[in-house]
């Protein structure tokens, strides 16, 4: 009987430990998620671990911020060959801004060691405007007896009633280059008892703050000039009578969504790519490969939106610094939206959650930040043959990702779009309200050689927007070369006694100076990028071409300064050989930033482009004169670029689609 009561105890002993170690072990499971792969976005506890490790390394002041935390890249190298369960380093990237001592510092923090591996000053840097400094902005400028008389003077009693827009002070005067103090200039909106402002703008009045101590700096009233006083709401009690809606249009995937989810890896009709959501650049993809049969093809290594910026062309003292840097100087991925099914995408879709970090440090959960959908775009392949009466078809698919950040008055969604033809289409959708000036016009009069206007006492400035892209090419493996593609009539002679001849001239680029080039529309120019290791079935090299859409030039003239600012804009195409550390076409710190930083500094070294890595770097603009279509808020305007198979199969690839 004893040995009996013995043994029953030995066996709870045993199941009460196990018991415990399981409950341990799900404890552990949930406050770490797995991290399976080097690209895998940080998770909360990965962030708290890197705040805490730079907190512990270093003696911050009360005042400091984190305007970036996000993975450090991990080496290229060890991403491609890397397997299942083989180990990986994994890091933290800091950016931390001392308000107090206006000191930038990057850190990396090791994540598995849990300790600051790299830390440095980053002199004369400003990185992004973080939340808090807004609210620090409004509070001093309501608070300057300047400002208060400028709204008095205009009838404005009520501050409360007044909205502050802080923008980075783009364009600085001699005298604030030298200060080196880190700035945000305010415009101001009559609010009144409207929630939309933007029709309301205060013209004529500007006020610069220094952010390091929360005093102004300059302030400037350029006199009185009336503001609409109407009600710009665009709700739908606000709107009044309706348009007669149509009829509902159902989505329905019966059988489920043809694409798979596994992690941040997504599958669909060959393609297999990697995503993360980056706090300063957005939406990020990474290991785009495409299933060639038996062969899994690299195409990408990473793409992403490295810069933009949006010049506006009002000369006006007020107006001239207007020049936003959106990916850069306010952090474009931060600003993403929560998107709801069957509003920003279709309600077939899936969205996707994300992990961001506040100023302070500290993790939180974004959901909705990634869309992702099938959708179907009209024929994809078709022939009629007479002869036979035959009518061969194919419907086309197409997967789409999409990300809207709301950047101030504009909202921008970027949208990959992967084909069943092996093409990859980028599409920016450029949406929401117009900025606004204020004017005493009521009737479009003869002095509107800087805008339109788009309602009685609102004028809409002509601006443009400029998109870069930065496209890391791996085709058919890392060593690659780029062509330049011109297509052009031949003169009439003995060979071509009709004048008809159409001839491609294929020029090779070979070093990183000789590769800045611009769109040809006379000579339909394109780039390839092309594999110098890989021959397809007829003999060529296997290569994927830039085919670009509609753009613009970048109107500012020379000895602008914010032509010198966003000199990676004046160009439509560069390409650079691979360095990690070059990510952002107009420098690390845009923000207050000198001359010539970005693009123009990494090609200075003119490294060779001859089966190298390279990374090409597509600019696109739009040129926007507003009309009174786009008030009170814009109707989506779409710009966009394809990355399309040249020689990289050997026949349609989506010939074999079955009906």
């Amino acid at each position: 009987m004893i040995k009996r009561l013995q043994f029953f105890s030995l066996v709870i002993t045993i199941i009460f430990v196990i018991s415990l170690s399981l409950g341990l072990m799900g404890k552990l499971s949930a406050q770490q998620p797995d991290v399976s792969h080097p690209l895998n976005f940080l998770t909360e506890v990965e962030i708290k671990t890197a705040v805490s490790a730079v907190k512990k390394a270093k003696s911050l002041d009360e005042m400091a911020v984190f305007p970036v935390i996000a993975l450090q890249e991990p080496d290229k190298n060890e991403v491609l060959n890397f397997t299942p369960g083989k180990p990986f380093q994994r890091q933290a990237f800091l950016v931390v801004y001392d308000r107090s001592q206006n000191k930038t510092y990057e850190g990396v923090v090791d994540l598995k060691t849990q300790t600051l591996s790299s830390w440095k000053h980053i002199p004369s840097a400003q990185p992004a405007i973080v939340a808090s400094e807004y609210e620090l902005a409004t509070q001093a400028i309501k608070a300057d007896p300047r400002w208060q008389a400028a709204m008095q003077k205009r009838g404005i009693t009520d501050f409360e009633r007044v909205k502050i827009s802080c923008w980075a002070p783009g364009i600085l005067s001699k005298q604030e280059e030298l200060a080196g103090k880190r700035l945000c200039r305010g415009l101001s909106y009559y609010q009144g008892d409207r929630w939309n402002y933007y029709g309301s703008p205060i013209e004529g009045v500007l006020t610069t703050v220094n952010l390091n101590t929360g005093k102004i700096t300059s302030f400037v009233d350029r006199g009185t000039v009336p503001f609409s006083q109407e009600n710009w709401n665009y709700d739908l009690q606000s709107l009044g009578k309706l348009l007669s809606p149509p009829k509902a249009l159902k989505i329905l995937q019966p059988q489920g969504t043809s694409f798979r989810v596994n992690g941040n890896e997504i599958a669909w009709q060959g393609w297999r790519f990697r995503y993360l959501m980056h706090p300063r650049s957005g939406l990020v993809l990474y290991q785009v490969t495409y299933n060639d049969g038996e062969n899994v093809r690299p195409v990408l290594y990473r793409a992403s939106l490295s810069e933009m910026v949006v010049p506006y062309g009002n000369p006006d003292p007020t107006w001239s610094f207007r020049n936003a840097f959106d990916v850069g100087e306010y952090n474009f991925g931060l600003l993403a939206n929560t998107m709801e099914l069957g509003k920003e995408i279709p309600e077939n879709g899936l969205l996707l959650d994300t992990v961001f970090a506040n100023e302070q440090g500290e993790p939180y959960a974004m959901p909705g930040a990634i869309g992702i959908y099938e959708r179907d775009n009209g024929i994809l392949w078709k022939h009629y043959d007479y002869n036979t009466q035959r009518n061969d078809v194919r419907r086309n698919r197409e997967l789409v990702m999409t990300t809207i950040a709301a950047i101030d008055n504009y909202d921008y969604s970027i949208n990959w779009i992967f084909h069943q033809d092996g093409t990859l289409e980028v599409e920016n959708e450029l949406m929401g309200i117009v900025l606004a000036q204020g004017t005493a016009a009521e009737k479009q009069s003869e002095d509107d050689s800087y805008g339109r206007l788009m309602a009685k006492n609102i004028f809409g400035v002509n601006h443009q927007h400029f998109f870069n892209y930065r496209l890391d090419f791996d085709v058919d493996g890392q060593a690659n070369s780029v062509m330049e593609m011109n297509v052009q009539g031949l003169p009439m002679n003995e060979k071509n006694p009709f004048g008809n001849a159409i001839a491609v001239e294929e020029t090779l680029l070979t070093k990183e100076t000789a590769a800045v080039r611009d769109l040809d529309m006379k000579h339909s120019r394109e780039w390839m990028v092309v594999s110098t290791e890989n021959k397809n079935a007829l003999g060529a090299a296997s290569g994927y071409m830039l085919m670009p859409g509609s753009n613009s030039t970048f109107l500012p003239v020379e000895g602008a300064k914010i032509r010198q600012r966003a000199e990676f804009a004046t160009h439509h195409v560069w390409v650079t050989k691979y360095r990690p550390s070059e990510l952002y076409a107009g420098g690390d710190y845009p923000n207050q930033t000198q001359p010539g930083q970005g693009l123009p500094k990494y090609i200075s070294d003119d490294e060779s482009l001859m089966g190298e890595d390279i990374v090409l770097w597509y600019t696109m603009g739009v040129t926007h004169v507003p009309r009174p279509e786009d008030w009170p808020v814009m109707p989506t305007h779409r710009v966009g670029f394809k990355l399309v198979p040249r020689g990289f199969f050997s026949r349609n690839p989506a010939i074999n689609l079955p009906e």
